[in-house]
């Protein structure tokens, strides 16, 4: 039983799919299933239930994969503390984000401070983020909705609120808010369900005793201000986008609503090792609290 093979085994149990593990990986699909088989055959009990390609993994494979991570996690940890002792500023961090532009101002004064580390960047959704902390494939998660699971850290970042955009002929246009259920017949440019902005429409239209009209849905919310600009519907902006929209114009008026903000935080395990790069990039996250992450 060497690494390789429990990092094998890691990653089909991560894709319960066997040339998807093997993609990752880089290396042959049938080199894939003869590792996982010679695995098997030393344990002397099966990890997978097998359906062609697809396996799922079962009680004995779910037992040893809370095992596997928790060594291969200490192993990288020890790499990490290893090489911060030894004074080598440089390393890499690994990011997500419901929406990437939400980093930009962060990131540019990050690497400006440190050029030498190098930066991953994911965009996900709430669940995915927390599945992505657990199987340690990131080091923080920049979320606007409540991560679940042990040993999580977390610092607010910002606080702000939400505001209804519509296109500049509306005829809401002229006015300073609105309340949810004037809106019941109007189509909403919105993220697909699991995005921060789709839980909050979803939300208040709920209080209202109403379901929101979906007119386009999609995964990037910096999209939307173009779309509602072009008079294909309205949608929900927080207000930091009031910088970033004068290249599509919309009007921004209130939501006459309860509880209609987000809140925006820095998550991360705080029961594992944080490497240097890691750390930096925090303190410069807490350094810049209350400001707009898009703010160079």
């Amino acid at each position: 039983m060497d690494l390789l093979s429990l990092r094998c085994f890691q990653a089909v149990a991560r894709h319960e799919h066997i040339s998807r593990a093997a993609a990752e990986l880089r290396v042959a699909q049938p080199s894939v299933s003869r590792t996982i088989a010679r695995l098997e055959a030393e344990l002397g009990v099966r990890l997978f239930d097998r359906h062609g390609r697809q396996v799922r993994l079962n009680r004995y494979g779910a037992a040893f994969l809370h095992r596997v991570d928790r060594a291969l996690g200490e192993l990288d940890d020890g790499r990490r503390e290893l090489a911060d002792a030894a004074g080598l500023d440089h390393g890499t961090i690994a990011l997500a984000s419901e929406t990437l532009l939400s980093l930009t101002g962060l990131l540019a004064e990050y690497r400006s401070r440190h050029p030498g580390i190098r930066v991953r960047l994911f965009q996900s959704t709430a669940e995915a983020m927390g599945r992505q902390l657990r199987a340690r494939e990131v080091d923080f998660c920049l979320a606007s909705q409540t991560l679940t699971g042990p040993s999580l850290g977390s610092v607010e970042l910002l606080r702000e609120e939400v505001l209804l955009a519509v296109p500049l002929g509306h005829p809401l246009a002229g006015r300073e808010s609105v309340g949810v259920r004037a809106l019941a017949d109007e189509p909403f440019i919105a993220t697909r369900p699991g995005h921060w902005q789709r839980t909050l429409l979803d939300r208040l239209f709920a209080a209202e005793g109403l379901v929101p009209t979906i007119g386009c849905e999609g995964d990037e919310p910096g999209a939307a201000p173009m779309l509602i600009s072009a008079g294909l519907g309205i949608g929900l902006l927080p207000a930091m986008s009031r910088g970033a929209i004068s290249h599509s114009p919309v009007a921004l008026l209130r939501l006459d609503a309860p509880h209609c903000d987000r809140t925006l935080s820095l998550v991360w395990r705080d029961d594992i090792y944080l490497s240097a790069a890691a750390r930096k990039f925090r303190s410069l996250a807490v350094e810049r609290k209350g400001r707009p992450p898009t703010e160079p």
